[in-house]
């Protein structure tokens, strides 16, 4: 199983260097071309609700993104520490009020893009996983 880990500050700018760092990444594990739009468009989304929340809660620590390669699936990470971020997927450990706005878009938009994500929440953060099938042939040397 093998791990690349990304850590950033919480800016907007970032948020395209963790999509393309994601999508090359993905591509090596042997994800299918055809997905790899939705895996950098997913990620853009995740990233972006997690910068938001660290700005919105003035968190300075890094948001977290790991891509794990495993031998049949690619999952993604992405970790933030907004504690209010329990409050943001229904049904998700720790909260229970509805979301709101732009984070229930993003969310919205992440499980439309999809199959396999798990939102999880707590009192010192949140995160968001998913992962996509991998196909032996497709991998890159």
């Amino acid at each position: 199983m093998a791990t690349v880990e990304l850590r950033f500050s919480a800016l907007p700018e970032h948020v395209r260097t963790a999509r393309l760092v994601a999508a090359a990444v993905a591509r090596r594990a042997g994800v299918d071309e055809a997905v790899l739009d939705e895996v950098r468009l997913a990620v853009g989304e995740a990233c972006t609700r997690a910068v938001g929340l660290h700005l919105s809660n003035g968190v300075d620590a890094p948001v977290r993104v790991a891509l794990t390669e495993e031998e049949k699936k690619f999952s993604i990470e992405i970790g933030d520490e907004s504690p209010t971020s329990a409050a943001l997927a229904p049904g998700a450990t720790g909260g229970e009020e509805e979301p709101e706005g732009e984070d229930e878009m993003g969310l919205a938009v992440i499980k439309g893009l999809v199959d396999d994500v798990e939102v999880t929440t707590s009192e010192t953060g949140g995160v968001i996983r998913m992962s996509w099938p991998t196909s032996p042939d497709s991998l890159v040397p």
